[in-house]
């Protein structure tokens, strides 16, 4: 576009139409008379030195108007020029997030044998969303039935075995470098009620394995907990 274009059709030409220009007629003292009027046209200011020719005025505020215009461009070039933000600590790597099946979750002491808490053949999902929160459930395969058929009627064998063949709870994941942070909101199991924890974790492939350093049980006796789960594919 133009320069003359420009300054006709620019928002900032209007104000240049509204700036006072004058010309200085002079009256003539003794007839009365308007004397030709004078040409030189000044802009009106309030600076104490008087008027700013308009030969000076007007390229300057040319030069004004098109560095505002250019700045915003530049300005978005430099943005686009800062490197990316890795991800920070504290916040859910994109390889966490899915859905994810059991494969093991086992008790191991100190001696280094295993007890799979769950039975054999354990199943679960682990359902991890973009922003960490998280639902997980672990249920033995198979499990004793209540006789009388209603939750509020079980006997003392049966409440005992449905507490330890199931454990639910659901929260917030993150995880910085190779540790996982864990935030229980509420469990199946009332103890872990606000739980906060961290866990090392690996993943290899499609298994991912972290390490519980307090497991709901077999803590007295200094096992700690190792969870095995694999991915599912959509």
């Amino acid at each position: 576009m133009s320069l003359k274009r420009f300054m006709s059709s620019s928002p900032a030409s209007e104000g240049v139409s509204r700036m006072i220009f004058k010309s200085n007629l002079k009256v003539n003292q003794y007839s009365g008379q308007l004397s030709k009027p004078d040409r030189r046209v000044t802009i009106q200011s309030s600076a104490p030195t008087g008027g700013v020719p308009m030969s000076f005025a007007k390229p300057m505020l040319v030069v004004c108007l098109m560095a505002a215009i250019a700045a915003p461009p530049v300005l978005a070039a430099q943005d686009a020029m800062k490197p990316a933000v890795s991800g920070s600590p504290g916040m859910v790597p994109k390889e966490l997030v899915g859905a994810w099946t059991l494969v093991r979750c086992d008790n191991v002491y100190p001696d280094g044998h295993r007890v799979e808490l769950y039975g054999p053949n354990p199943t679960g999902m682990w359902l991890i969303d973009a922003q960490g929160d998280y639902m997980m459930q672990i249920v033995r395969a198979k499990r004793m039935p209540f006789a009388a058929n209603d939750k509020s009627k079980g006997t003392p064998e049966e409440y005992r075995a449905a507490s330890l063949d199931t454990n639910a709870h659901y929260g917030h994941v993150s995880a910085d470098g190779n540790v996982l942070h864990g935030e229980i909101i509420h469990a199946s199991f009332p103890n872990w009620d606000g739980r906060i924890s961290d866990s090392s974790y690996t993943i290899h492939g499609d298994e991912l394995t972290y390490r519980v350093a307090k497991p709901s049980s077999g803590t007295g006796e200094g096992a700690h907990g190792e969870v095995v789960w694999r991915r599912v594919h959509s």
